[in-house]
């Protein structure tokens, strides 16, 4: 990849984190809490256009591999073609392969943008994490921990770098918790390519603090039996006490730290799951190239509303894997 990334990038991206804050991580300090959001737009008109087909875009393969004894399935989405290159995408907390079900059209968000990806002539994976979805036999939900979610993002890598209809690069896309993995993930020197967070959690103690209540977070900490969770949306999960401790453990932005290839971050600045502030601390501690994509938008990226800002989202991200050369 060409040394000047940000310069050529910048051409068509007005990525603005404040001057205030790049001079403060230059010196060793934290960022101020209160970040002047509109002050990290990014304008993005140039994304080639995806088109939307009759949902016939390339074929789609229900696969699986074990991790640990236990099964994890996915399905693989492939263009139309010679060996493309690949996303891994990584769902949010509680969620699955396909994800939430967008207004008006009948996909979930992941199975969505995998017929996008695959228009746009990637390949990507889209797998149900242990104890999720369809991933269920011998692994339960309550044991699901951030090292058993980057254990089966791992897992996955190598199935694909097995798979003779493929060929790299190998991108990631990570929704929610799936960014924290995705960091995790590329922090161990994972052979990824370049990098999208949608939404990514940097800060799960106070993610998680806000999603549970800081009561019920210390009561999982502490507690040797699985604690039952109920969460902003009315849905209750039982978690055991590692999940907890993982939590207090996990340090998100030193993963990234540890990864120098290009980083994608998209924030909504209306997201009341993820503070939005958090986008900002990816970008700090990422010493590699990276760019912002923030928009007027929810945790959701509005799906309530339709699929229009997720078209756009995913548009801004292939756009983004397309300047390093692929597909």
């Amino acid at each position: 990849m060409p040394l000047p990334f940000r310069a050529v990038l910048g051409a068509a991206l007005i990525a603005a984190v404040p001057l205030a804050a790049q001079e403060n991580a230059q010196e060793g300090e934290t960022p101020e809490a209160e970040i002047d959001l509109s002050q990290l737009m990014v304008v993005a008109p140039w994304p080639r256009p995806l088109p939307l087909s009759d949902g016939q875009a390339g074929l789609s393969d229900r696969i699986s591999y074990e991790v640990e004894g236990a099964p994890v399935y996915g399905t693989l989405a492939l263009p139309p073609g010679p060996p493309p290159p690949v996303v891994l995408l990584l769902h949010g907390f509680t969620g699955d392969r396909d994800e939430l079900g967008i207004e008006g059209v009948g996909e979930g968000v992941f199975r969505r943008t995998a017929r996008l990806l695959a228009e746009a002539g990637y390949a990507s994976l889209r797998i149900d994490f242990r104890g999720s979805g369809e991933s269920v036999e011998g692994f339960d939900f309550s044991q699901t921990t951030f090292d058993s979610q980057i254990a089966d993002a791992r897992a996955a890598l190598d199935w694909l770098a097995e798979d003779d209809r493929l060929r790299g690069p190998l991108y990631v896309i990570g929704w929610g918790q799936g960014g924290l993995v995705a960091a995790g993930l590329a922090g161990d020197g994972a052979p990824v390519e370049a990098m999208a967070l949608w939404a990514g959690i940097a800060d799960p103690q106070i993610t998680f603090a806000t999603l549970f209540g800081p009561e019920t977070l210390e009561r999982g900490v502490l507690s040797e039996a699985p604690t039952e969770v109920i969460l902003p949306w009315g849905a209750q999960v039982t978690l055991a006490q590692p999940f907890f401790e993982g939590i207090l453990d996990a340090d998100p932005l030193a993963d990234i730290a540890r990864y120098s290839g290009p980083l994608f971050v998209a924030q909504g600045s209306e997201d009341a799951t993820v503070d939005p502030a958090q986008a900002e601390m990816w970008l700090t501690a990422h010493g590699g190239p990276d760019e912002l994509w923030l928009r007027e938008m929810d945790h959701g990226f509005d799906i309530h509303e339709g699929p229009e800002r997720l078209d756009e989202m995913v548009a801004a991200s292939v756009a983004f894997f397309d300047m390093l050369g692929a597909p």
